[in-house]
């Protein structure tokens, strides 16, 4: 299995019933962007991805990387986080606020959402609606990424950690906790063996 890191720079496709995702990846050192695909629910633009798989030569689009597993970073350079913020996740924060926000905060930017929301105040212009909105994203996005490092770090595939998020919501860790067998009654696709 090859692996590729990278950032998110646009979300092409995405099936949201099991997660299917056709994305664009900025590798670091290279030019152009690599078009990545697979089982990859949640993932959004800004953010830092590394992608284990292989390659596939796609009979319409041509090379394309198959991701069969991956993990995400947040994004720790301005470029990728002022990425992160614009891409449409929040409503009313796009490209000229989401630079407000960049550069008022920098490569902390991130650290404030999490430690130091208050803060948001002192980027001019941005209003407490907008700050709202942003702050109730913030921890939705938050909460998913931590429902799916768990479901992850213990086997449950991609597309399995989707359904079973469709499913449970933010109790997902909580149910799969107190009894992962109800999992078989709950998911669709998930036998007895396998929870």
């Amino acid at each position: 299995m090859e692996e590729i890191t990278g950032y998110i720079e646009a979300i092409v496709f995405v099936q949201p019933e099991n997660g299917f995702t056709v994305a664009r990846l900025k590798e670091n050192h290279k030019k152009n962007f690599t078009v990545i695909r697979g089982y990859i629910p949640s993932i959004q633009p800004g953010e830092t991805v590394v992608c284990r798989g292989e390659w596939k030569n796609h009979s319409s689009h041509g090379m394309q990387f198959e991701v069969m597993e991956y993990t995400v970073a947040l994004p720790s350079d301005v470029v990728g986080i002022q990425k992160y913020l614009e891409s449409g996740l929040v409503k009313g924060i796009g490209q000229r606020y989401a630079q407000k926000i960049v550069e008022h905060f920098g490569a902390e930017t991130l650290q404030v959402l999490d430690q130091e929301p208050g803060r948001l105040a002192e980027v001019q212009g941005l209003g407490k609606k907008r700050i709202d909105s942003l702050l109730e994203c913030w921890q939705k996005q938050k909460a998913i990424r931590d429902v799916m490092i768990f479901l992850r770090t213990h086997g449950v595939t991609p597309a399995y950690a989707q359904k079973i998020y469709k499913t449970y919501g933010d109790q997902s860790v909580e149910k799969v906790k107190e009894n992962p067998y109800q999992l078989a009654r709950d998911v669709f696709g998930i036998g007895f063996k396998l929870a």
